[in-house]
């Protein structure tokens, strides 16, 4: 079984599917992570990385390509990225989302040195500019919107809920999926 989890900027991904996948005991791989290493052997933040796939489509291409052959080669693996449902179609396609306020909080508290941000205000302008981002890439490169909740099997707001809240919700929905 592969499962993709997407969604938003500091809508958990991250966390739950590392989670997910250790529950599991399944592999985990992680796009954001991927990207982060990229940008970072090219000098440059992830904003910075972002900001140059809207006009070059390499920085999205090396990792959708890793994805598609990832999902045609492995199985029982967990990822996180917000195309990986489309570039594995065979997965359980799950979207975790959160208000604008709460993934702000999160991504402010994230312990990931790449992407430190000051205070709120500069983290939320940081999450809105990523997400425009994202998707200005996505719909020029693919035609795709990542945030259309018919391509996907489970839909989970996390704001509310604890990580192991969220784990538990998927794994339940695995248990009665046929």
């Amino acid at each position: 079984m592969i499962i993709t989890i997407c969604g938003p900027a500091g809508s958990g991904k991250s966390t739950v599917s590392k989670k997910l996948a250790q529950k599991l005991g399944y592999k985990h791989y992680s796009i954001g992570d991927l990207r982060r290493k990229m940008a970072s052997e090219r000098g440059m933040t992830l904003a910075e990385l972002n900001k140059l796939g809207e006009e070059e489509e390499f920085t999205d291409k090396e990792v959708d390509e890793f994805q598609a052959r990832l999902g045609k080669k492995e199985d029982n693996f967990v990822i996180d990225g917000r195309t990986s449902w489309y570039f594995i179609p065979n997965s359980i396609k799950v979207y975790l989302d959160a208000s604008l306020d709460v993934r702000t909080e999160r991504m402010l508290r994230d312990e990931r040195v790449s992407e430190k941000f000051n205070d709120l205000k500069e983290a939320k302008q940081g999450v809105i500019e990523r997400d425009k981002s994202d998707v200005t890439r996505y719909i020029k490169y693919y035609n795709l919107d990542v945030h259309n909740l018919s391509n996907f099997d489970l839909v989970i707001d996390t704001g509310d809920n604890t990580e192991e809240d969220t784990v538990n919700e998927i794994v339940e929905y695995l248990e009665k999926a046929p």
